[in-house]
């Protein structure tokens, strides 16, 4: 019998303070509709120099371990994706099992891909527990960043920061996932690239749009040929995308989302009608998706309005906010998953949602994670973003989670939990 794999429940760490977004634009004289109805975006998280990426993982995975009751004695795999790495050689996922006391007996490493690191990490993980290498152990995958563009660039508005960990096992209450139906495409771009020494990243937006778009079809193609020879979906009135209960993207700006899920139904109409490029009929009907985005992919970006932009995490951050809003209705129900990094790769993947993934859902309390946080001034942001990185500032750890404490000798040193 098939093992059924996937994640079993996930947590939600983000910075103590944000920004409105409407204050932002405001402020750098910009109608906020610009940043609401144009970007999609609510609030902005704003991190300062204590809450670094290694902080915030070991926050979210320390907050799965215990809203969850997870046995450490059993997780055999810890893998950290993220593209906000600290240092050269020493992994974020080497900060996170000191910092959580994990057992010794376990594989830890990070995953670098752009905003895909996250993917290939729980990839790894899926299948390390499906071909029975786990020996029945779990894992744990955290995605972290931090999206810093600078203050009154082009970015600025689609910056965040955050970090989601999964829990995957073989009893996968959150989404059970169709192991090895998935579909990739890369390619060799240079669409958004962050040098090394830069805290801040260098975008080529128009185009890392296109390529996002360019990419996903042909991870969605890839996934649809494998999803009609096994009969999960089909051609017939209802394109085959629109079978799919729920579709969430990965989302460096909330209205990405409305634009990936036009280019999905365009991959659909297009194939439909034979060989060839798209009627215009085709691409008006693309366009006219109004109904099935409302249907199909909304309710998934409710915390991204509210965090911003996270890399690795905005899928998973937008598959919390799915579960978090409509976990019971979509118990047993196929959904798909759309994963982009830059660079570029992505890879369109799909899974059943669990029957207890409400009762996860609601252990994870993410109301109360947002809840918590503080809005600052578009003046304090600006202080914050100002600080150096290597000095965070003296300010005791809430309770549950982990800050930065100094940095001395090149080495790290943290606070809390």
């Amino acid at each position: 019998m098939k093992k059924r794999v996937g994640i079993e429940a996930l947590a939600v760490a983000v910075p103590r303070r944000y920004v409105d977004i409407e204050d932002l634009a405001r402020a750098r004289g910009v109608d906020p509709a610009k940043f609401t109805a144009g970007l999609g975006a609510k609030e902005m998280a704003v991190n300062d120099p204590g809450e670094d990426s290694v902080s915030l993982a070991a926050t979210a995975a320390a907050r799965l371990i215990k809203q969850q009751g997870v046995d450490t004695s059993k997780v055999g795999m810890l893998v950290v994706g993220t593209e906000t790495g600290v240092d050269h050689s020493k992994p974020i996922a080497s900060h996170v099992h000191g910092l959580l006391k994990l057992p010794r007996s376990m594989r830890t490493f990070d995953s670098q891909h752009a905003c895909y690191g996250g993917t290939a990490g729980l990839m790894a993980a899926v299948e390390w527990i499906a071909s029975g290498a786990g020996a029945g152990r779990s894992a744990l995958v955290v995605c972290t960043d931090i999206a810093r563009y600078g203050l009154k660039t082009a970015g600025e508005p689609t910056q965040g920061g955050g970090a989601v960990a999964l829990l995957v096992s073989e009893t996968p209450d959150l989404l059970a996932m169709d192991v090895g139906l998935n579909g990739v495409c890369t390619s060799d771009v240079y669409d958004f690239w962050r040098p090394v020494g830069r805290r801040e990243a260098l975008v080529d937006g128009h185009y890392s749009i296109t390529c996002y778009l360019d990419a996903m079809a042909g991870a969605y193609r890839g996934w649809r040929e494998r999803a009609l020879e096994q009969g999960l979906v089909r051609w017939d009135s209802t394109l085959p995308s629109e079978q799919l209960a729920r579709i969430m993207y990965h989302v460096p700006f909330c209205k990405m989302a409305r634009k990936a899920h036009a280019q999905v139904r365009l991959c659909d109409l297009e194939d439909a009608q034979g060989p060839g490029p798209a009627t215009p009929e085709a691409r008006d009907e693309a366009a006219k998706s109004q109904a099935s985005y409302d249907a199909q992919v909304a309710k998934s970006l409710g915390l991204n309005a509210r965090v911003g932009n996270v890399y690795t995490a905005s899928l998973y951050l937008a598959l919390a906010g799915q579960l978090h809003a409509e976990g019971a209705a979509l118990a047993n129900q196929r959904v798909g998953l759309l994963s982009y990094g830059s660079g570029c790769c992505a890879e369109f993947y799909s899974g059943v949602v669990g029957e207890k993934a409400a009762e996860r859902m609601a252990r994870a309390d993410l109301d109360t994670v947002l809840a918590k946080r503080e809005r600052v001034s578009v003046e304090e942001y600006e202080r914050l973003m100002n600080l150096p990185y290597d000095a965070p500032e003296a300010i005791a750890p809430e309770p549950g989670t982990f800050r930065l404490a100094e940095i001395h000798e090149h080495r790290r040193k943290y606070a809390g939990a």
